[in-house]
């Protein structure tokens, strides 16, 4: 269904609502939501291997879900129970992209704040029930950083802008990633944590109401996970159409053969689910550890640390290295015919290249960051 769907998705700039209501039934945007509020609670690898299979049928809308669902995890970690209360609601229907870059603005009032900005990329936006956006409290400061929260925002109290879809970028057309404009609106303090979410670990109000360590709510490896999956998926899928051109078309030069059956395509083949292989292994232990990191806090008390957060950041990004590897080195040995517009190797290769150019993907400068964490440095990302 997916896949028969990414040429309208994209179009669209989201998935249909037919689709939507799939996920929906399915229970796709409970899997990481508490029980107590309606929700699976199932563990990390777990969502992630829902959300690679999702992405498989299509990456841009696998991006969509993802970011939509995975926040889930963030309020039942980070906010408090009244917050979760209102925020899961008595159906435990609760959809929210969270954008973290802190271009909006809380002005302090009697009983919260006084909410404004702006964001862009809001992924997950379009069937969403709430608006996670980070805003900056002006003249405010902790340890010489901005003093930041993070309003929940309900859905009547938001504007998607219409700014996505249809060629608007490169890739990931699919990933409904409009931006989210508030205009002055009042948030109870409640709902509006302070963003300090890695930088103090340790118990979390979800730690200590649901009883599960994986409510320490440590996002930056998480985060960046909800990225590096879809790429997996795309690789997979990537995998998938190279192959029936493979097994479909002969070769173009040299003794008639089915192309599959040259050694040029073999290898082509082989080292890109060599690299997809090794991206979703990647992927799932980074999801064990995180678990792994969580339970040790709960049994022993050792802290659940910025440094292991930042490290399964690197990991991670190792992984949609070589996923994006593999869906390059299949699109540049499909033919030329793979470059048409409609065509889904042309459209992975395009969803892969967003990942390529997103700020979280720079390795490089990433992994200065990790370093700095590692030696004590104070103005580390992580």
């Amino acid at each position: 269904m997916l896949r028969e769907s990414q040429d309208e998705s994209e179009k669209r700039g989201y998935h249909s609502e037919a689709i939507h209501l799939e996920f929906v039934r399915a229970g796709f945007y409970r899997l990481l939501q508490p029980r107590r509020f309606g929700g699976y609670e199932f563990d990390l690898p777990t969502f992630w291997r829902v959300m690679e299979a999702i992405s498989e049928g299509d990456p841009g809308t696998g991006w969509c879900l993802t970011l939509a669902s995975h926040h889930a995890l963030v309020v039942g970690s980070r906010y408090s129970e009244q917050a979760q209360r209102e925020l899961f609601g008595p159906d435990g229907h609760f959809v929210a992209p969270h954008r973290a870059l802190p271009v909006g603005q809380a002005e302090p009032v009697d009983g919260g704040y006084i909410v404004s900005g702006t964001w862009d990329y809001c992924s997950g936006v379009p069937y969403s029930t709430h608006f996670l956006g980070t805003a900056m409290i002006p003249g405010r400061e902790v340890d010489g950083r901005p003093l930041m929260v993070v309003p929940a925002i309900p859905r009547d109290q938001y504007t998607i802008l219409d700014d996505w879809g249809d060629g608007a970028t490169l890739g990931m057309n699919s990933s409904g990633s409009n931006s989210v404009r508030v205009d002055k609106v009042f948030v109870p303090e409640h709902l509006a944590p302070v963003f300090d979410w890695t930088r103090r670990p340790g118990p979390t109000p979800g730690t200590e109401l649901h009883r599960n360590p994986m409510y320490l709510g440590m996002i930056y490896g998480v985060y960046h996970a909800g990225l590096v999956l879809t790429l997996v998926g795309a690789a997979r899928g990537a995998l998938d159409e190279y192959e029936q051109v493979i097994t479909t078309r002969k070769v173009a030069l040299g003794p008639p053969m089915p192309r599959y059956m040259h050694h040029d395509f073999q290898r082509s083949f082989g080292l890109a689910q060599g690299l997809t292989d090794s991206a979703e292994a990647l992927l799932h232990h980074a999801g064990e550890m995180y678990m792994d990191y969580c339970q040790r806090w709960a049994d022993s008390g050792v802290v659940f640390g910025r440094e292991e957060d930042a490290r399964l950041f690197g990991i991670l990004q190792t992984a949609g290295r070589l996923a994006s590897d593999a869906v390059e080195h299949l699109f540049a040995s499909s033919g030329s015919s793979a470059a048409r517009r409609g065509t889904k190797m042309q459209r992975y290769l395009r969803d892969v290249a967003m990942y390529r150019g997103h700020i979280a993907a720079q390795h490089l400068n990433i992994a200065a960051d990790i370093a700095k964490v590692h030696f004590g440095i104070p103005d580390a990302l992580f």
